[in-house]
């Protein structure tokens, strides 16, 4: 399989973007050359290998739940810009 010119300028059409001609010959080469080594890659043997959705195995990175004290809403309506009835007041976004 090969990129031509012609399947550039669909995939820039579907963009919304607007190739020179020599940005659309620059891409159909550079798309060929990625494509060409997929090609590559499917002369390896991958026969008994587990197919995986990561490289390296996944872990949870993200520290455990703990509860904690908050801040205390006074403390909270220091920070606001403008405040009623115990609650940030802001602008509407709404008319």
């Amino acid at each position: 399989m090969s990129i031509t010119v012609k399947d550039v300028e669909h995939v820039a059409n579907l963009a919304r973007l607007a190739l020179t001609e020599a940005e659309k010959e620059q891409f159909t080469g550079q798309l060929n050359a990625i494509l060409k080594y997929a090609d590559k890659l499917n002369e390896l043997n991958t026969d008994g290998i587990e197919p995986t959705s990561h490289v390296r195995p996944m872990v949870n990175v993200m520290r455990e739940d703990k509860v904690a004290e908050s801040l205390s809403i006074e403390k909270v309506l220091l920070n606001a810009p403008d405040e009623e009835d115990g609650q940030i007041k802001v602008p509407a976004v709404l008319e």
